[in-house]
């Protein structure tokens, strides 16, 4: 097996359906009894790391809309996670007594025999067989695993030959992908040409964003589910470790696809996938509580009415999307419940038999999304009921479009997390409301509550808010995640005691003087984020009177409520502000406005580089007369269309740009100055051709040649009556968008004396509202100047240099040496030529008095650094 784990490796990049011939053939080797407790152990490892690699398939490809493929390797992936782990479990001697190993197995093997299975049907009924194949058979594989458990008369025969067909499916394909790249797409064996398949994506990508990963979130429901409900059935005898790997690699799967439906910007099924995956670890935590503690668990019971009451809202804005969707939702309503009424909770009946509904109806609902993202024929689920209700009604109007995403400032990939860093608040608020007996914290379960909701949960909150541009909402989130992890480790964990308190009491005060803090700066956002922050100082407070034992009787309770009502609200605001319309419930204005450049409230239009149609709508707008800040080779840059004067003089005029600092021109080739060709020397449109594109600006002599561009009376602002800087940037997205539009006008995306814009977030920070859209890039490439070279006295054999930057002072030299050759019969003293690359480095002149003058012209060539040192 360690030589053929290389082979699915070598040939990923001919297709990765071969990975999984690896983990199958291992499987089948995993049944033999004769393998020592190392080989077992290693064996087992081997599976963990193929999931990662099976994993990272399934997220890759899914970004060409290949939903069945994608189900299926991530599918495949918890299953050998999962399946490895319980068999580490078995070798290290923890499951040691009769039955253990197959009550660990079996609820696993159970979901994935029917979930493989639906994946296998839907891929016969859309001609998909070598995937269908596949799936059919680690369905049937496991399948006979779990008969071979109960009956001895299934052998590991029986699961070895269904891994040997896939290991035949997968290297069939494999042969063919290679067949088909060596042969130059000449030749495609049946059933692995992929090119048929493309139109179909194609079409699926245009019309809109499709959360792909769904279907596996639906999965791990079913796998979560399985575990408790093969217990009611009488399928497993007991609850214990053994079924903490299925429950926990359900939860760490499910955060993946919370984090991968933010990317596909579905943020009702991100927040419901991140509520299921809490119930996951709480599961997990209560099979291992019997570990160190004797007693049953208690459970929070405010904690849980709270949470049917935030899946009851979410499944009615989920209806909004599908009823079926909206309904699935009410199972979880009906679960937390039910684990609400039962002292228990997981180990009672009640919430064992809402845990079998939960697995039908998962499995029902992994084959509607599954048939009806292939399928032309759908099957009804109630979209656009609701929606066509509403839109009948005056008071609710929903919020669409192809900017229902876009970010205040900035841009992002991800939607909005915001709705689930406030219902994690809500969730850890509630959860801390029952202490329990101090003398065993472990009783209580409220670890995985505070620990997964309030910290792991909210921590994405944050990485995802920054990702968005909301630098102060991101560092609150990511403060109090970290607050409620350390408390709820130290505190429900009996980390600390009398000896400690001092301490654990000094680093309460600290988060309190950085939540201040942050209360200060929610003075200028708005009304409520003020108030929320401020409310969780009175949870603070709580947890600095818990930890020197003076808290008083109550005031943990009341603090609990008061912080729990503000982030519900917040939690509602944000839901109905990111679905509707208009401020259903408003967030408030800030509490101290704020006037200066970037406090407008005008949205200024942020567009992805990597987008054609962003590049194409940015052109549009300079040709209607507007500016734009656009990424380049070096910095970000304020550009209008030549051809609008009154663009350029708006340029001028919002950045404030001083007389003695011109703006500069760029064009995309020297096509563009053609007509002109006339105007300049034979030795200067020769270096002109053989320096560009780079970030190389170069000052050249002012002529009748600037009239061709259109700027009319702008023409002042740009450049010197002496001079003018001209540049071919090096980068394709801003070359591609002055073909477009033709030569613009070039200025820094900053007010005059200020440092340069290196991010498309800094645009409009810097120029506030006064800008008309931000084509955005990230972070600059390079945070360099241009080389800004003197080229008014060039056919003489001198250049000078304004700025040597990130073009060295050789390199300039050695394209001059190259074409001045073109120019050697022409006798000058003064020639490089005549004197080599010495020379010339003794004709680099300081530039001074008039000359001088063209400097400025470069003041704003390539962005905007206006601080440099003349050279």
């Amino acid at each position: 097996w360690p030589k053929l784990t290389l082979a699915p490796l070598t040939i990923v990049q001919f297709h990765v359906h071969v990975m999984i011939v690896v983990p199958a053939h291992n499987a089948a080797v995993a049944q033999l009894p004769v393998l020592s407790s190392t080989s077992h152990n290693r064996l087992c490892r081997n599976h963990i790391s193929l999931s990662i690699a099976v994993c990272f398939i399934g997220i890759w490809r899914s970004l060409r809309n290949a939903t069945l493929f994608s189900s299926l390797f991530l599918t495949i992936s918890v299953f050998w996670c999962g399946y490895g782990v319980v068999f580490i479990l078995d070798g290290q001697g923890v499951l040691n007594d009769t039955g253990d190993f197959r009550n660990a197995l079996v609820p696993g093997l159970v979901t994935f025999t029917l979930a493989l299975l639906i994946i296998a049907v839907v891929g016969f009924l859309n001609k998909e067989v070598i995937l269908a194949v596949i799936a059919s058979a680690v369905s049937l594989a496991s399948a006979h695993e779990v008969a071979m458990h109960y009956n001895t008369a299934f052998v590991s025969s029986a699961v070895a030959s269904n891994y040997v067909i896939v290991c035949l499916a997968g290297g069939y394909f494999a042969l063919g992908r290679i067949l088909y790249f060596l042969t130059k797409e000449k030749v495609a064996i049946p059933g692995t040409d992929l090119a048929k398949n493309k139109a179909h994506e194609q079409i699926q990508s245009t019309s809109g964003s499709m959360n792909h990963f769904a279907v596996t979130g639906l999965i791990l429901n079913m796998l979560s589910a399985s575990v408790f409900g093969c217990r009611l059935l009488g399928i497993t005898s007991k609850l214990f470790i053994g079924q903490v790997p299925w429950l926990w690699a359900a939860g760490i799967y499910q955060i993946g696809v919370c984090i991968l439906s933010y990317r596909a910007m579905d943020v009702l099924t991100a927040t419901f996938f991140s509520f299921t995956s809490i119930l996951k670890f709480a599961g997990g935590y209560c099979l291992l509580y019997p570990i160190w503690q004797t007693e049953e668990p208690t459970f929070p019971i405010p904690f849980l009415v709270v949470f049917s009451i935030l899946f009851a809202v979410l499944a009615l804005f989920l209806t909004l999307k599908s009823l079926v969707d909206g309904l699935y939702l009410l199972f979880y309503v009906a679960y937390c419940i039910a684990l609400a009424c039962r002292p228990k909770g997981f180990f009672e009946g009640g919430p064992q038999g809402v845990d079998v509904a939960i697995f039908v109806a998962s499995a029902l609902m992994t084959l509607i999304h599954l048939y009806n993202v292939k399928a032309g024929a759908k099957i009804p689920t109630g979209k656009g009921v609701v929606k066509a209700l509403l839109a009948n009604t005056s008071f609710l109007k929903l919020r669409e479009g192809a900017n229902l995403h876009t970010p205040y400032l900035g841009y992002s990939k991800y939607a909005d997390a915001e709705v689930l860093g406030y219902a994690c608040s809500v969730l850890a608020s509630f959860a801390i409301t029952v202490t329990g007996d101090p003398q065993t914290p472990l009783a209580t379960v409220v670890i995985p509550w505070v620990v997964v909701a309030g910290g792991i949960l909210k921590l994405l909150s944050g990485s995802v808010a920054f990702a968005r541009g909301k630098t102060l909402e991101s560092s609150a989130f990511i403060l109090y995640a970290v607050m409620w992890i350390i408390w709820g480790l130290t505190r429900y964990g009996d980390l600390y005691g009398a000896s400690r308190s001092f301490h654990t009491a000094v680093g309460i005060i600290a988060f309190m003087l950085f939540n201040s803090f942050i209360v200060f700066c929610t003075l200028f956002l708005n009304i409520t984020w003020f108030f929320y922050s401020l409310t969780f100082l009175l949870i603070a407070v709580s947890f600095l009177l818990d930890a020197i034992g003076a808290l008083p009787a109550g005031y943990d309770i009341a603090a609990t409520l008061i912080f729990g009502l503000v982030s519900f609200y917040c939690f509602l605001s944000a839901l109905f502000n990111s679905t509707f319309e208009g401020s259903c419930l408003p967030m408030g204005r800030p509490l101290v406005q704020l006037s200066g450049v970037g406090g407008g409230m005008t949205k200024c239009l942020h567009l992805p580089a990597r987008k054609a149609s962003s590049v194409k709508r940015i052109a549009d707008i300079l040709k209607n007369g507007g500016t734009c800040g656009i990424p380049t080779d070096t910095v970000y840059v304020l550009v209008a269309a030549c051809n609008r004067p009154d663009a350029v003089e708006k340029a001028h005029r919002s950045k404030r740009q001083a007389q003695e600092r011109p703006m500069s021109l760029w064009i995309s080739s020297l096509k563009q100055l053609e007509p002109a060709k006339h105007m300049f020397s034979p030795l200067l449109w020769d270096f002109m051709d053989a320096a560009w594109p780079s970030p190389i600006s170069l000052v050249i002599p002012r002529g009748e040649w600037v009239d061709f561009l259109g700027m009319k009376d702008s023409a002042k602002y740009v450049g010197t009556p002496q001079s003018v800087a001209i540049r071919i940037p090096d980068c394709s997205v801003t070359t591609h968008l002055i073909d477009l539009v033709g030569p613009i006008v070039v200025t820094s995306a900053n007010p005059t004396g200020e440092a340069d814009t290196t991010h498309h977030n800094q645009v409009y920070a810097k120029l506030g509202d006064k800008v008309d859209a931000v084509l955005c890039n990230g972070p600059s490439p390079e945070n360099i100047a241009s080389t800004v070279v003197d080229c008014t006295k060039i056919d003489s054999g001198n250049i000078g240099f304004f700025r040597v930057g990130i073009v060295p002072k050789s390199q300039v030299l050695q394209i001059l040496e190259q074409v001045q050759k073109k120019y050697s019969s022409v006798p000058n003293s003064n020639n490089c030529t005549t004197k080599g690359q010495e020379g010339c480095l003794n004709h680099v002149h300081a530039v001074h008095n008039g000359v001088g003058t063209a400097a400025s012209a470069l003041q704003a060539a390539d962005g905007g650094h206006e601080n440099h040192t003349r050279l």
